[in-house]
C-alpha cells in the first residue's frame, strides 16, 4: 500500500511538471495542481505566527496587484495590473526584471475590457505563462522575462479580455477570458506549452445552429436555448476557476454568467441555457465534454460559477470521497464527485434569498417564487451580482477540513431595463440594479471557515467593509487573510482567533502564499487593492483610497524578519477638483453623458458617478482635463494617453464624448 501510494504521488509529480522540492516552493495560482492553497510548511505556526516580522517590502510602480505571487527556485514572480510581469529575488527584494506586453498598442479601444486588473500568472519548466488584455497568451523565460512566445488567444475586436491566471499542467497551458458583458461568446483553451500552438478550444454556449455544430456537446446545449441568442452570443465566459485533475486526467472549468443577464431577453425567458454558471469536466487532453453541473438553470442574475474549485478527499455518508468543491456567487458551497460530476452536497454558506436549498435527487436550486421578475417589477436579491464570494481566493487545509472562504453581504434590487439597445464595446445587461444598504450588515465583508463534511460553518468573522484578500492555509495551523483596509492577519485555522496583525498601509484583496528558502519559511502577500473594486459603490467606497496614492508593494515576512515599512504619505479622503468656471452645464447633455459613462466602461475603471474608489481609474473628479473640453477629448477620442493605458474611445461621436465631459463636470459641480 505504501509502494502505490508512492508511485501514484510519483506520478502526479510527473504530470504536473513539478519540481524536486516543490513543496516548499509555489509554482501555480493555487500552489499545485489541487487549487488548495495549502502549504504544508510548518515554521511559522499557532504558536509563534506572533513573531512574524517583515523581511522586506518592494515598492512596485502599478495601479493594482491582484497576482497571487510563484515562489520558483529562490525567484518570485507576480503581474501587476496591464499584465505586467516582474522577477524579484526571494532573499533580498531586489526586482530582477519586468515584462510590459503594452496591449494598448496592439487594441486601443479593447483593453477597456479588461477592467484594469490582472489577477494572475503560473509557471511550467522555465516558462511564465501571462494572458494579455488584448488577448495574448505570452510565455516567458523565467530566467530573463524575455518573450518565447505569444499566441493570439482571440482576434483584435472580438469583445474579450484577458486578466486571469493561466494554468500549465503535462505540457499543456489552459486559458479562458473575459468580457461576457460585452456581448461575446466564452470558451476555454488548451496551447502547447513548447510552442504555443493552439491544441484544442471548447465553447461553452453554442452558436448559430444554422452554422453547425462544433461538437455534440454544443448540439446537446443548444436545445436548452430559445430565440436568436446567438446575435449576442450569450456570454458564459470562463475569466478566473480551472482546475487540472491529473489522475483523471480532466480539466474542470468554471463558466460565468449569461448575456444578457435578462433570461427573458437572452432566451425568451426558457430554457437551462447551457453552460452557463456550470462546472465542467473535460479530457484535458482533447477536450472532450465528460460532464457538467450547472449551479444556476437559467441564470439570470449575474451569478457565475467561475470561483476556484478546490479537489480534495473528504467523508462523505461513510465514504471517503474525491471531490471538487467551490463556493460560487451565488451563495452555496457546492461538493460534487469528481470522476461523475454527482452533487453530493449543497448548502448556504451566507445570506441567500434566491432559493430556499438545492434539491439533492435533481441537482436544481428551489427557486424563491418571484425571483424572475416582470417588466415594471423589482426584487431585492441576496446575494448581488458581486456574489456572497466572488474571484478572490479560497483556501483549504486538508488537516483541518475547513475551506476559508472571503465573503460578500450585500443585496441588491434587480428590476428590467427598458430602454435595452445593444451596441458594439457597450454593456449589454438587459436589467438595472441598485445596491441599498437597508440590514445592519449589508456592505459588510468576511471569513468563513466552512467545514464541507457537516455543511456547515466552523467559525466566521466579519468586516465592516465587503472587499477583501483571498486566503492562505498552512499546516503550521494558520489561515492568513488581507482586508480591505490594510491589514493582513493570521487567525487560528481551527478556531478563528486572531493571532497576529499587520497594517500594510493599502488595501488587499490578492492572496498570500508561503515559501521556504534556505531553510526559513517566508509568508508573501501582494498589497493593492483593485478587481471589481474599481466600481465604486459606496460600500466599496469607505476606505478612501486614492488611485496610485502609494503602499503598492510586495511584503515578505518570516520569523528572522527585522525590517520596517516604508512610510507611505495618507491621502485618502482627499479631493481637489479642478476650477471648471462658471460657464453653465449643457443640461440636455448631461444625461446622455450620464449613460454614455456608465455603459461604454468609463465607470468600470473610474468609478460610478464619477466617484473613484483608487482600485483602478483616477478621480475624473480631479482630473485638469476638466477644465478644458480640447484636453478631454484628446485624451478620450484620440488616445493621447494610451502609453498610460487609457482606452482610445474612437467608437463614440462628437456629441457623445461631449456628453461624458458635461456630465463629470456636473459630477464635480455636486460634488463641490
Amino acid at each position: 500500500m505504501a509502494m502505490a501510494r508512492w508511485l501514484t504521488g510519483a506520478l502526479v509529480i510527473w504530470l504536473t511538471g513539478a519540481a524536486h522540492g516543490a513543496e516548499n516552493q509555489w509554482h501555480s495560482y493555487g500552489r499545485d495542481h489541487t487549487e488548495q492553497r495549502f502549504s504544508p510548511l510548518t515554521q511559522v505556526n499557532r504558536g509563534n505566527v506572533a513573531q512574524l516580522s517583515l523581511d522586506w517590502a518592494l515598492d512596485v510602480d502599478a495601479i493594482s496587484i491582484n497576482s497571487t505571487p510563484l515562489a520558483v527556485d529562490g525567484t518570485l514572480y507576480f503581474s501587476t495590473a496591464r499584465a505586467m510581469v516582474h522577477a524579484v529575488d526571494a532573499t533580498t527584494g531586489r526586482k530582477l526584471w519586468t515584462y510590459d506586453p503594452q496591449s494598448w498598442k496592439h487594441s486601443p479601444r479593447g483593453i477597456a475590457f479588461g477592467f484594469n486588473t490582472n489577477r494572475g500568472i503560473t509557471y511550467w519548466q522555465g516558462r511564465i505563462f501571462v494572458g494579455t488584455a488584448d488577448g495574448r497568451l505570452v510565455a516567458l523565460d523565467s530566467d530573463t522575462g524575455e518573450v518565447l512566445w505569444a499566441t493570439r488567444a482571440f482576434p483584435i475586436g472580438e469583445r474579450k479580455a484577458i486578466n486571469g491566471a493561466p494554468r500549465a499542467f503535462d505540457g499543456k497551458v489552459f486559458i479562458g477570458n473575459s468580457g461576457a458583458e460585452y456581448g461575446t461568446r466564452g470558451y476555454v483553451e488548451a496551447y502547447d506549452a513548447v510552442s504555443g500552438e493552439r491544441l484544442w478550444r471548447f465553447y461553452t454556449v453554442p452558436g448559430n445552429p444554422a452554422d453547425g455544430f462544433e461538437n455534440t456537446a454544443m448540439e446537446m446545449a443548444a436545445k436548452t436555448w430559445h430565440g436568436q441568442w446567438w446575435k449576442v452570443f450569450g456570454g458564459g465566459t470562463v475569466w478566473n476557476g480551472l482546475t487540472y485533475d491529473p489522475e483523471l486526467g480532466l480539466l474542470f472549468v468554471g463558466v460565468g454568467n449569461g448575456d444578457p443577464w435578462d433570461h427573458d431577453r437572452r432566451s425568451e425567458g426558457q430554457g437551462d441555457n447551457l453552460f452557463l454558471c456550470s462546472i465542467l469536466a473535460l479530457k484535458a487532453d482533447t477536450g472532450e465534454y465528460v460532464w457538467h453541473y450547472q449551479v444556476n438553470p437559467g441564470e439570470q442574475w449575474d451569478y457565475k460559477a467561475t470561483a476556484d474549485m478546490i479537489l480534495a478527499e473528504i467523508d462523505h455518508e461513510g465514504e471517503r470521497r474525491k471531490v471538487i468543491m467551490q463556493a460560487p456567487t451565488n451563495g452555496f458551497f457546492y461538493v460534487l464527485d469528481r470522476a461523475t460530476g454527482a452533487l453530493l452536497s449543497a448548502k448556504p454558506y451566507d445570506k441567500v434569498t434566491w432559493a430556499t436549498h438545492v434539491d439533492l435527487t435533481t441537482g436544481r436550486p428551489a427557486e424563491v417564487p418571484g425571483i424572475r421578475m416582470k417588466p415594471g417589477e423589482e426584487q431585492l436579491i441576496y446575494p448581488s451580482p458581486f456574489g456572497a464570494h466572488n474571484w478572490q481566493a479560497m483556501s483549504y487545509n486538508p488537516q483541518l477540513g475547513l475551506a476559508y472562504i472571503p465573503t460578500i453581504r450585500m443585496g441588491a434590487v434587480y428590476s428590467k431595463d427598458p430602454a435595452l439597445k445593444l451596441r458594439d464595446n457597450f454593456f449589454v445587461i438587459g436589467m438595472v440594479t441598485t445596491y441599498p444598504l437597508t440590514e445592519p450588515d449589508d456592505g459588510t465583508g468576511g471569513l468563513v471557515a466552512w467545514d464541507p463534511e457537516r455543511q456547515e460553518p466552523r467559525w466566521r468573522v466579519q468586516y465592516p467593509t465587503p472587499w477583501h484578500g483571498g486566503t492562505l492555509a498552512t499546516a503550521g495551523g494558520l489561515a492568513f487573510q488581507g482586508t480591505g483596509d490594510g491589514r493582513f492577519l493570521a487567525y487560528d485555522g481551527a478556531t478563528g482567533d486572531l493571532l497576529w496583525s499587520f497594517d500594510a498601509g493599502r488595501g488587499i484583496t490578492g492572496a498570500p502564499m508561503s515559501h521556504e528558502q534556505n531553510g526559513t519559511q517566508h509568508v508573501v502577500v501582494p498589497v493593492g487593492w483593485g478587481g471589481q473594486a474599481s466600481f465604486g459603490l459606496p460600500a466599496f467606497q469607505r476606505h478612501g483610497w486614492k488611485y496610485r496614492g502609494g503602499g503598492i508593494r510586495l511584503l515578505s515576512f518570516s520569523l528572522k524578519g527585522q525590517a520596517e515599512l516604508p512610510a507611505t504619505p495618507d491621502t485618502r479622503f482627499s479631493f481637489n477638483p479642478p476650477d471648471t468656471g462658471t460657464q453653465p452645464l449643457n443640461e440636455q447633455l448631461v444625461g446622455l453623458g450620464s449613460q454614455i459613462y456608465h455603459q461604454s466602461s468609463c465607470a468600470v475603471c473610474h468609478g460610478g458617478n464619477a466617484k473613484s474608489n483608487g482600485a483602478a481609474g483616477p478621480d475624473l473628479r480631479e482630473s485638469a482635463l476638466m477644465a478644458d473640453y480640447a484636453a478631454f477629448r484628446a485624451v478620450v477620442a484620440e488616445g493621447a494617453l494610451l502609453p498610460r493605458s487609457m482606452p482610445m474611445f474612437d467608437d463614440l461621436t462628437e456629441k457623445e464624448v461631449r456628453a461624458v465631459f458635461e456630465y463629470i463636470r456636473q459630477q464635480i459641480r455636486l460634488a463641490d
